[in-house]
C-alpha cells in the first residue's frame, strides 16, 4: 500500500467508477471496504491525511454509550454493542477489554447505576464483555487507587472496549487496498460533475502534492467528509440547507501516575451534562470529554480555555491528586459531525445516530453515527448507493471480515502488538538495521523502524502523519513529539529522496501542527476547512 500504487491505480483506470467517495476518515474508509469487499469498482479521495481529522481525535472506545441509554436510545445502544462486539472478533490486535468503575459517593448511586448498567450489560447479549456487578469500597479502591476517597462508599464496575483509532484506520485503509478498492491521501475533491439532467456523475480533484488536476466519472458519489459535509453538498448545489451542527471535544492526557491501574473512570453526569471518563491509554492517563457548539468546523481544531478549566476541575472532583496545567502532556480536540434537530436544546442532547441524506443533485452524505458503528454504517450507506447508482445487487460481507493485521495474539510483540501481524516485519527492519531500533525520543514508545515501516507501507507523506497518526506520539506528549521531530523529518526525506530544505519545512509545518496540541502555544496560520477558499 503505496501513494505511488494508489495513483497508478487511479490514472490506468480508464472506465467509470462503480462508486467515488470523498473522505477518508472512518465512515469513508468504512464505505470504501464494504463497497470494493462486495465488488464494487472503488475509488475514495482524502484532502488531508487519512483520519487527519475527527477519526484521530475520538475518546480512543468503542462502546455502546451509556448516555444514550439514559437519553431512552435503546436501538443505537444495541446497535453499538453488537458493532463493538464484531469489531473486537475482527480487529483483536487494536480492540481490547476495558473494565470501567463508577465511583459511587451517594447512597442511592450503587442501585440506580448498578441496575442501568446491568440492563447495558444485557442489551450486548452474546456481544457482552463481562458482566458488571456492584464493587465495595475496598474493591473501588483496590482497581481506583488514586480515586478521591473522601465520602466514597464503593461503585460499580462494567466493561467495554478500547481502542486506538487512528491505528485502526490505517488498517482499515489497507483492508480496503486488499479489497481491491483505490484510496488516495492529500487529493482534494475541488468539484463535482454533472450529467445531462443535472446529477452528480463525478468530481474534480487536485493532487496536493503535484499540483496535477484530474476528473473522475462514477455511477454514484458519497459524501463522507464528517464536519465539512455541508460544504461539500455547497459544491454541488449553492442553495442547500446545513444539516450538519458541529461540536468540539477535547480531552487533556496525563502521566500513568493519574491512574495507575488497569480500570478506568466512568463520571454518568458532570455539570455540563456529559459522561466524563478516565482511561488508561498508551501508558499515559487520558480524560475527557467535553461537548461546545462551534459555528464552523476547522481542520485543525483548539481547546478553549473553558474546556480546559472543565476537565482540569472535574477531574480535581474524582482523583486524590488534583490534576494541574502544569501536568497536561498534551491536548487534543476533535469535531463532532452532529446532525441537526430542530427540538434539541444543545449538542450534547443531539443524537448520535448515523444519517444518510440524498440532496436534489444525487449527491449521498452520510453523517452523524460514531466511531463504534462505522460497519454498520457502511453497510446502510452502500446499500443506499447501490440502488441509486444501478449496481447489482451484492451482499455485505464486512461482518466477518478481518481487519489488516489481524493477530489474536498480537500480545507477544510488545510495544509492537497494536501493528498486529505486520509486526514481525518491522521487527525484521530492525533486525536487518539495529540503528532503526533506536527510541524516537525517551518519553515515547516508538522506534526508528516504525517511521520507515510508516512511509514505505502506510502512505505516510509528513512528520504530522507518522507523529499524529502512524505512531501517537503528539497525541501522547507534544514535548517529546517535538523532540522527535528531527530524527522523523530525516528518516523520512531518506525514504522519499527529498533534502534537507523539504526537512525544514516540515519541521515549522509540524511545529504549527503541535501548538494545537499544545497549552499556552500561540497558534499561527490558517486553520480552515478542506473546502474553504
Amino acid at each position: 500500500m503505496t501513494r505511488p500504487e494508489m495513483l497508478n491505480r487511479l490514472h490506468s483506470h480508464t472506465a467509470e467508477w462503480d462508486i467515488i467517495i470523498v473522505g477518508g476518515g472512518a465512515t469513508g474508509v468504512g464505505v470504501a471496504i464494504d463497497a470494493a469487499s462486495r465488488g464494487y469498482d472503488t475509488l475514495l479521495l482524502e484532502g488531508s491525511d487519512f483520519g487527519k481529522g475527527t477519526s484521530s481525535r475520538s475518546t480512543k472506545l468503542v462502546h455502546g454509550g451509556v448516555r444514550y441509554l439514559e437519553q431512552g436510545n435503546v436501538s443505537l445502544v444495541m446497535e453499538a454493542l453488537k458493532e463493538r462486539g464484531i469489531l473486537r472478533q475482527n480487529a483483536p490486535h487494536l480492540v481490547s477489554d476495558l473494565a470501567f468503575v463508577v465511583p459511587n459517593y451517594d447512597w442511592w448511586e450503587a442501585p440506580f447505576y448498578g441496575l442501568g448498567l446491568k440492563l447495558y450489560n444485557i442489551l450486548s447479549g452474546k456481544y457482552g464483555f463481562g458482566p458488571s456487578k456492584v464493587l465495595s469500597r475496598e474493591e473501588t479502591l483496590e482497581r481506583l487507587p488514586t480515586i478521591n476517597r473522601d465520602g466514597l462508599r464503593g461503585g460499580v464496575i462494567y466493561y467495554d472496549g478500547q481502542f486506538d483509532d487512528a491505528r485502526l484506520l490505517i488498517n482499515m485503509v489497507a483492508t480496503a487496498a486488499e479489497q481491491g478498492a483505490t484510496l488516495i491521501n492529500y487529493c482534494l475533491v475541488t468539484g463535482l460533475l454533472k450529467d445531462k439532467d443535472n446529477f452528480v456523475n463525478g468530481v474534480i480533484a487536485r493532487d496536493e502534492e503535484s499540483g496535477d488536476e484530474f476528473t473522475a466519472l462514477s455511477r454514484i458519489v458519497i459524501n463522507a467528509t464528517g464536519p465539512f459535509t455541508d460544504a461539500l453538498r455547497q459544491l454541488a448545489d449553492p442553495s442547500v440547507q446545513r444539516m450538519i451542527s458541529p461540536s468540539q471535544g477535547i480531552h487533556l492526557v496525563f502521566d500513568r501516575s493519574f491512574l495507575p491501574g488497569h480500570s478506568a473512570i466512568m463520571v454518568p453526569h458532570t455539570s455540563d451534562g456529559r459522561v466524563m471518563f478516565a482511561i488508561p491509554w498508551h501508558n499515559h492517563t487520558l480524560v475527557g470529554t467535553t461537548d461546545t457548539a462551534i459555528s464552523e468546523p476547522t481542520l485543525d481544531p483548539s481547546p478553549k480555555e473553558e474546556e480546559i478549566e472543565f476537565i482540569l476541575n472535574t477531574a480535581a472532583e474524582y482523583l486524590q491528586k488534583a490534576p494541574q496545567r502544569s501536568d497536561v502532556l498534551s491536548v487534543f480536540t476533535g469535531i463532532r459531525p452532529l446532525v441537526k434537530a430542530a427540538n434539541a436544546s444543545n449538542t450534547a442532547a443531539l443524537s448520535r445516530d448515523h444519517t444518510i441524506h440524498i440532496d436534489e443533485s444525487g449527491l449521498l452524505s452520510i453523517a452523524g453515527g460514531k466511531w463504534t458503528t462505522y460497519r454498520n454504517m457502511a453497510e446502510d450507506c452502500v446499500d443506499h448507493a447501490a440502488t441509486m447508482g444501478k449496481l447489482p445487487e451484492r451482499e455485505c460481507v464486512t461482518r466477518r471480515l478481518n481487519i489488516h493485521g489481524f493477530h489474536p495474539q498480537a500480545q507477544k510483540f510488545g510495544e509492537l502488538s497494536f501493528y498486529g501481524s505486520d509486526a514481525p516485519a518491522i521487527q525484521d527492519l530492525i533486525r536487518s538495521e539495529p540503528d532503526l531500533g533506536r527510541p524516537l525520543a525517551a518519553a515515547l514508545p516508538y522506534v526508528a523502524a516504525e517511521v520507515v515501516w510508516a512511509v514505505r507501507y502506510e502512505m505516510a507523506r509528513t512528520v504530522e502523519d507518522v507523529l499524529c497518526r502512524r505512531t501517537r506520539a503528539l497525541f501522547l506528549n507534544s514535548k517529546a513529539a517535538q523532540e522527535a521531530a528531527p530524527t522523523v523529518a530525516s528518516l523520512i526525506a531518506r525514504e522519499l529522496g527529498y533534502d534537507t530544505r523539504w526537512e525544514s519545512k516540515q519541521l515549522a509545518a509540524f511545529r504549527q501542527a503541535a501548538a494545537h496540541f499544545t497549552l499556552g502555544k500561540e497558534l499561527v496560520g490558517p486553520v480552515t476547512g478542506p473546502y474553504d477558499s
